[in-house]
């Protein structure tokens, strides 16, 4: 047990329709980040929307003003996500060009690289469904990129395979910057895991045999993932909250899931980390991964 990262994922790609909280115009994203940095969140996460259409934009410009936004007022770790075509949302250029132009510029610490595919359907509309597609080379773009501009890959793991290819990729000489492996839990969803410990477990067990050491965090996906934080610290994890992960129809705020989760963390004997002491991690796993390649 000790120091506990946690990220506020803020609003996801769901629109008000689906999780009514979330926020949408850029103004609205960065006072939710300011928030749940203030509440305790070293890490923030967030999609960018089109306010006109109130679908996911994934344009640079925006995520630059959202993170500006944010770390003009709070010193924490803001990432963008990537478009999900196959799911419906829009994709004006390459998946990564958005990520790439904030690499560029120095804006971002993180970016969404997730090694595998996955089919998403909710049990309560079985009749209706797509493919989170992350095609092969996509996924080695986004990981050019992390090599180029020292980014971290933040991997989201909906079912091991994800584990078994993105601690592979990261190994290629010379190897990535250290990836944080994102486990995602669902009960809403009919993909990976129900959170419950002994599934926590057998993550563990592969990301032990595939990537000894390397940061997790647990999260998902129309899910409550609040029983698992006490298992989560015991075995030196790190949490993720927020609107986009919560169930649908949640009536609380980000900066209400995030202090839920700092005082869970601490109850459970962990207290959670300064962005500063994520970095801090990070750098030294980095020289690590460097001098043993």
């Amino acid at each position: 047990m000790g120091q506990v990262w946690i990220e506020a994922a803020l609003n996801g790609p769901w629109t008000r329709q689906k999780q009514k909280g979330i926020p949408i115009a850029v103004e609205d994203i960065v006072a939710d980040g300011i928030a749940a940095a203030e509440a305790g969140a070293a890490i923030v996460h967030a999609h960018a929307y089109d306010v006109t259409t109130g679908r996911q934009k994934d344009d640079w410009e925006i995520y630059a003003r959202i993170i500006e936004g944010i770390r003009a007022k709070v010193d924490v770790i803001v990432y963008p996500t990537i478009p999900s075509p196959g799911l419906g949302q829009e994709q004006d250029t390459n998946r990564f060009g958005h990520t790439l132009e904030l690499a560029k510029r120095g804006l971002i610490e993180w970016a969404v690289i997730d090694p595998g595919s996955v089919h998403i359907t909710r049990f309560d509309d079985l009749a209706h469904g797509g493919v989170y597609m992350n095609p092969h080379e996509d996924i080695m773009e986004g990981m050019r990129i992390a090599r180029a501009y020292n980014v971290h890959p933040s991997y989201a793991v909906y079912e091991p395979g994800f584990t078994r290819l993105g601690a592979a990729l990261a190994k290629i000489a010379p190897p990535s910057p250290t990836p944080i492996y994102r486990f995602m839990f669902s009960d809403e969803f009919a993909w990976g895991f129900p959170p419950r410990d002994k599934y926590l477990d057998i993550h563990l067990d592969l990301l032990a045999e595939t990537a000894p050491g390397a940061p997790w965090m647990i999260a998902g996906l129309g899910v409550d993932i609040t029983p698992l934080i006490s298992h989560t610290v015991a075995r030196g994890g790190h949490v993720r909250v927020g609107l986009e992960d919560a169930r649908w129809g949640c009536s609380d705020t980000n900066a209400a899931l995030v202090k839920d989760a700092v005082a869970r963390v601490r109850k459970a004997g962990g207290e959670p980390a300064t962005t500063a002491e994520v970095r801090a991690v990070l750098r030294a796993m980095d020289v690590e991964r460097r001098a043993s390649s």
